[in-house]
């Protein structure tokens, strides 16, 4: 039997709290036997956006996730063209690791736009999906077959969010991020000069 591998996508700038509590909540409910954190180093969507450096972003998940083992970190992407794209991505994992199932793991609020995504019906066709809930997202019924709801706890933490308040609020002290993370950044003092789109 394959190994069920989740393949959970973004540009993690920087991972927080909530990503390391969804996959080991996903873990929990038996729907994956590991998780692979697929940084991102160009999210077709938020194209002209300014990043964290791609090292810096992988470095900074691997601390997050470094005390379970069924949790990965993975720069897959960064050696296929850019920007990258999901069916691509899965398409290459496929051939590269064939003793895996993959499957998508996505937020409700993707799943609104995943109609927007390239080449979606051939992700639908060809891969399961696993939606997880996102505050103010409905998700709506019947879903296609292949595609289920994960159990999982409604987190309301943004990157976006954490980035602001290491910028501005000189009071902030890590809420929200893993311990070992925010170290990493309090220490290299990242986010603190150039507040990121």
């Amino acid at each position: 039997m394959k190994r069920r591998t989740g393949i959970y996508g973004g540009t993690f700038d920087p991972i927080h709290t909530g990503h390391v509590q969804l996959g080991e909540a996903l873990l929990s409910s038996d729907l994956l036997d590991e998780l692979w954190y697929m940084v991102s180093p160009q999210n077709p969507f938020k194209v002209g956006c300014r990043l964290l450096d791609d090292d810096a972003r992988i470095r900074l998940a691997r601390l997050a996730i470094q005390e379970n083992e069924r949790l990965h970190v993975s720069d897959f992407e960064f050696h296929l063209p850019r920007p990258s794209y999901m069916l691509h991505t899965l398409q290459n994992l496929e051939q590269t690791f064939p003793d895996r199932e993959f499957l998508l793991v996505i937020g409700a609020d993707n799943w609104q736009r995943f109609p927007r995504w390239y080449h979606h019906e051939e992700i639908l066709s060809h891969y399961r999906i696993i939606i997880f809930p996102r505050p103010g997202c409905t998700i709506q019924e019947p879903l296609a077959p292949g595609v289920q709801v994960a159990c999982t706890p409604l987190l309301d933490i943004s990157s976006t969010e954490i980035r602001h308040r290491i910028h501005s609020d000189s009071t902030y002290s890590g809420q929200g991020l893993p311990p070992a993370v925010w170290e990493e950044i309090r220490n290299k003092g990242y986010y603190i000069h150039d507040e990121q789109d």
